[in-house]
């Protein structure tokens, strides 16, 4: 028997984030850039008679039950759209917090799209069929490439990121989760204007998800006052925050003093 195939699924960051408007369907209209870091939680699959995932890692009790986990959406997407009747055996390892702004779930079934799409040898276009109805980031992740995002998020165009390859970054979460739903449903209303260079832009969703969990602020205070930190900001809905440094070195400092009650992650940029 092979051995499981297994991977990252790579954390997202976004490196600005614009609110526009709504969409006819009733999503917020934005633009962003996506960027994605080398760690994330990591998957593994194998074939199998049905369909099943285990969970493990840090947050695995954050989740929800495994049968209604988004990496068994994507699976049963696929499956459906492909006219697959093979199962597969799946491994969650969650090392990323839940609902935190960089991606954990929509990566997590990006990665089960890309593994899946591998051992049951189908089409790679099914997994870009499926892939926008189970979430707006999931289409980016899938690809795990720079990208910019347009329409809910789905609607990709390649950028070139190229230089910033290998930047050491740190990820910085206060541990409290934010729904996504609910930093949206805050956001004033008010278009600030179309997004170009993303070191010039913002998050319009910083002001609601400080109005939700505070102790963003707090965050992105900190880091910003980091040696060697030469961009910061908050990434997605929140509350996960971001410092771009200078070099390994100065990330690593920073790391060391993050605060004993929040997550952190040291990374480096894909």
């Amino acid at each position: 028997m092979s051995a499981p195939a297994r991977e990252i699924a790579p954390a997202k960051l976004n490196l600005a984030l614009h609110v526009r408007g709504k969409l006819p369907d009733g999503r917020h209209a934005i633009e962003t850039v996506f960027a994605f870091c080398t760690d994330g939680d990591r998957l593994s699959a194998e074939l199998a008679d049905d369909l099943a995932l285990a969970v493990t890692g840090p947050f695995l009790h954050d989740l929800d039950s495994a049968k209604d986990n988004l990496v068994m959406k994507a699976a049963r997407a696929l499956a459906a759209a492909a006219g697959v009747d093979t199962g597969a055996s799946l491994l969650l390892e969650k090392r990323l917090p839940v609902a935190s702004g960089i991606g954990g779930g929509s990566a997590d079934a990006a990665a089960a799209l890309r593994q899946l799409t591998s051992i049951w040898k189908v089409d790679p276009k099914y997994a870009e069929e499926v892939a926008p109805a189970l979430g707006s980031d999931v289409p980016a992740c899938v690809l795990s490439l720079a990208m910019r995002g347009e329409g809910g998020g789905e609607r990709l165009t390649p950028i070139d990121l190229s230089a910033l390859s290998g930047t050491p970054v740190l990820l910085v979460n206060p541990r409290v989760p934010l729904s996504t739903a609910d930093v949206f449903a805050r956001w004033d209303g008010e278009d600030r204007g179309p997004l170009g260079d993303w070191r010039e832009g913002r998050n319009d969703l910083e002001a609601p998800a400080i109005a939700l969990v505070p102790q963003v602020a707090a965050v992105l205070a900190w880091l910003g006052t980091r040696p060697g930190a030469s961009f910061v900001r908050m990434s997605g809905s929140g509350a996960t925050c971001f410092g771009l440094f200078d070099s390994e070195g100065a990330r690593d400092d920073a790391a060391h003093h993050v605060p004993r009650e929040w997550w952190h992650l040291a990374t480096f940029l894909r």
